[in-house]
């Protein structure tokens, strides 16, 4: 889908604040409010904005937060997928080219709920390997 300057400014200033009322939006855009409306409405239809939720802060995160890079063997990924589905310390898990097959982000309340997870992502069967790098500050996050 195409998007012109207008809308991909729309859609930054809406990744800072989905809460901001349209005639503010209006406002910093130069355009009438009815027209932001309508922009915000194709942009909703045609799935270059999936929707707007709630993004916590630090005060609800987990303290403690980790990447964890797994090799699987070949044909086990539907399996360990599922496995690591059913990980409630796993926050989110993609697939990846290179020397690993996944990226696993989790987070933990302790270190003992660190480790339980980490032990949990290694035993799952089909996972050869894994390795972990403790999240140790956040320099920059752009996540919407």
């Amino acid at each position: 889908m195409q998007i012109d300057d207008t809308d991909a400014e729309l859609i930054a200033l809406l990744k800072r604040n989905a809460r901001a009322p349209v005639a503010e939006l209006a406002r910093k855009l130069g355009l009438a409010r009815t027209t932001v409306q309508t922009r915000i409405d194709r942009l909703l239809e045609r799935g270059a904005i999936a929707g707007f939720t709630l993004r916590t802060g630090d005060a609800l995160a987990a303290p403690i937060r980790a990447t964890v890079l797994v090799s699987i063997a070949p044909r086990t990924g539907p399996a360990v997928l599922s496995r690591l589905r059913a990980l409630p310390s796993v926050d989110a898990v993609f697939t990846v080219s290179g020397r690993v097959d996944l990226v696993v982000e989790i987070s933990a309340k302790t270190t003992q709920d660190l480790d339980r997870a980490l032990d949990d992502i290694a035993e799952a069967k089909g996972v050869q390997s894994s390795e972990s790098f403790i999240h140790l500050s956040t320099k920059m996050d752009r996540r919407g």
